[in-house]
């Protein structure tokens, strides 16, 4: 959510910011809605005032023994309308909310301004693609070959989109996320969560996934939501919290399923397990102080790329463009494996700074020791990293002629000293 006081103190800027996003000026549609809460706000506080004057002259009346039956009539009037300017005033401010949900964050100065991911920017690139002497092949050909990559019986069971992993490779997931989550609670002070799996709407409008984009989510048929990443229900543990300053920044961090619907990506990555409906991720999440949030948003960029160092996997990192940053981030860090069966880079982490975003949907807040008033926390969110795409690219990185797969030295403590796979 956006700060209205800033779009009404500032139009044109708001307009500027919208354009960089690719959207047309609405400051003009949001002033217009604000006045009219505004308005309706005044009409019902000075029904209330008249109520009370005319309420204290009823008193006045009667202990003067005068009469009194036209004021009482009055205050029967008047609450009737002050009834009516209520429902006026909630349903402006209602029409407010609704229109202020539907807009992005705003993106930061130094955001490249661009369209799509064509502008976005490449800051670094981490290691040297492998030099296969035989010609590399992608990870469902490795997978399927040994039969531990099972697609047919996955969409026999659930449709398309899913996998079956069975035997070295589900225990090979196992022990890319257990890896994970130890590198970053032991090594970077993140707390481990387990989070539930289903949230409520409240939770999903938080952290912006709604009601914009309902039509990518899996929701029950009574009114629970899976999550789409972990991301929700970690950054909504501090939802209407007023925090102390020195207990600033909260890190947490959680393995869990995702589960995503794909309704944007029709035809997209169909082959194989890069863009699934279930997948697992461990998620990284920040509150952090708002001054202290682009600080925390390189820190967090840095734990999720060092899984990678530590697993000797090619990556480079790129600040996406305005066009291509998601909708409730301020600016994004995208972190790109190498995948030699596809040869280019994948997405395997994005980790962005929301600001104070989320925390306006939220009510997250905090205050400094000693004053009376309260700000807006900063949140934060990367995967550290996606499971699935780490597999994905272990397997392509580190296939041999035979068939089988090296295990990166880092993984070989978590499947009992085993060097290779398949």
């Amino acid at each position: 959510m956006l700060d209205l006081r800033w779009i009404r103190n500032d139009p044109e800027a708001f307009d500027a910011a919208l354009k960089k996003r690719g959207q047309g000026p609405a400051a003009a549609r949001i002033l217009e809605l604000d006045e009219k809460r505004r308005a309706a706000q005044t009409r019902f506080q000075e029904l209330q005032q008249r109520r009370n004057e005319v309420s204290k002259a009823v008193g006045r009346a009667k202990a003067k023994g005068e009469a009194a039956e036209e004021l009482i009539r009055e205050v029967a009037s008047l609450k009737d309308e002050l009834q009516t300017a209520s429902d006026e005033e909630r349903a402006a401010g209602r029409e407010l909310e609704e229109a202020l949900a539907t807009f992005p964050n705003i993106p930061a100065d130094d955001v490249p301004v661009g369209p799509d991911e064509t502008a976005n920017v490449e800051i670094r690139r981490v290691g040297e693609p492998p030099s296969h002497a035989f010609e590399a092949r992608d990870h469902v050909a490795i997978g399927e070959a040994s039969g531990s990559m099972d697609f047919e019986r996955a969409a026999r069971i659930s449709g398309a989109r899913f996998v079956v992993l069975r035997g070295e490779l589900a225990r090979l997931e196992r022990a890319l996320a257990s890896f994970m989550l130890d590198l970053h609670t032991r090594e970077f002070g993140y707390c481990e969560i387990s989070p539930p799996l289903l949230v409520r709407e409240d939770a999903l409008y938080g952290t912006g996934q709604l009601p914009k984009f309902a039509e990518d989510l899996f929701r029950t048929t009574d009114d629970y939501w899976l999550i789409p990443t972990a991301e929700v229900p970690l950054t909504n543990l501090v939802s209407g919290e007023i925090l102390d300053e020195a207990d600033l920044p909260l890190r947490f961090t959680a393995y869990t399923p995702s589960f995503r619907s794909e309704a944007g990506a029709a035809g997209k990555d169909t082959r194989g397990m890069i863009r699934q409906h279930q997948f697992g991720k461990v998620e990284l999440v920040s509150i952090a102080h708002p001054e202290r949030s682009e600080e925390e948003h390189e820190y967090m960029t840095a734990c999720a790329e060092t899984v990678l160092q530590r697993l000797e996997l090619p990556y480079r990192t790129v600040v996406l463009c305005t066009g291509d940053m998601g909708f409730a981030a301020r600016k994004t860090y995208d972190i790109e494996v190498w995948l030699p069966g596809q040869g280019t880079y994948r997405e395997i982490s994005s980790c962005s700074d929301c600001g104070d975003f989320q925390a306006r949907r939220m009510g997250a807040r905090f205050r400094r020791k000693g004053e009376k008033g309260t700000r807006f926390v900063h949140t934060l969110n990367g995967s550290g990293l996606a499971v699935g795409r780490t597999l994905v690219a272990i397997l392509e990185n580190y296939q041999q002629q035979d068939g089988s797969v090296a295990v990166p030295d880092a993984l070989r403590p978590y499947m009992g000293g085993v060097e290779r796979i398949l």
